[in-house]
């Protein structure tokens, strides 16, 4: 790792909040100008302005390289010259996406992560993470980032918002037997 570079291991929440499960059972869509299929090394190309979704997952970019092992799990590195690489994912159990940018970013269905590097920048509610490299883990909610030379003074910047506490249960009122029962 460069010197220049400053590691920063930064966010372990204890909410377990995961990807969206059904994502995985959903057919994969890819729009894009140019396709390429190699079934018998499993690589599939897609190029010219390539939006691939599944699900609630979404990709946006100029190329899109998809690779699937013997298990099925697919393996997806994005790439953008002229914007950045867009990635948005529902989380489970909440009204609420993990979104992310980086000059390119790849994505690995059997561990759920999503790494971007150059530019990056990740938003999850009101959480902000930039750097020149990002690591999400959507399963442990374990974010990793680094800073470099594409990041204002070589640093990393994460905006974290307070969480909300809970408010106590109140106890539901407490029931007592009668003391006597009265005939009419």
């Amino acid at each position: 790792m460069k010197n220049k570079w400053l590691l920063a291991v930064f966010l372990l929440l204890s909410l377990s909040a995961r990807a969206e499960k059904a994502d995985k059972e959903q057919p994969i869509h890819i729009d894009a100008d140019r396709i390429q299929i190699d079934d018998a090394k499993k690589i599939s190309t897609f190029e010219g302005n390539v939006v691939l979704t599944q699900g609630t997952l979404i990709i946006k970019a100029d190329k899109v390289v998809v690779t699937q092992d013997d298990e099925g799990n697919k393996h997806a590195t994005a790439y953008s010259a002229l914007r950045p690489v867009y990635f948005r994912q529902k989380r489970e159990g909440y009204d609420e996406y993990v979104e992310g940018e980086g000059d390119r970013a790849e994505y690995d269905s059997k561990t759920d992560t999503v790494e971007f590097f150059g530019n990056a920048y990740v938003k999850r509610g009101q959480d902000i993470v930039k750097g020149n490299y990002i690591s999400y883990n959507s399963n442990t909610e374990f974010f990793k980032s680094e800073g470099g030379a594409k990041t204002p003074e070589g640093r990393v910047h994460a905006v974290i918002q307070p969480k909300k506490k809970e408010e106590p249960k109140k106890p539901a009122a407490e029931i007592k037997p009668a003391q006597t029962l009265e005939n009419p």
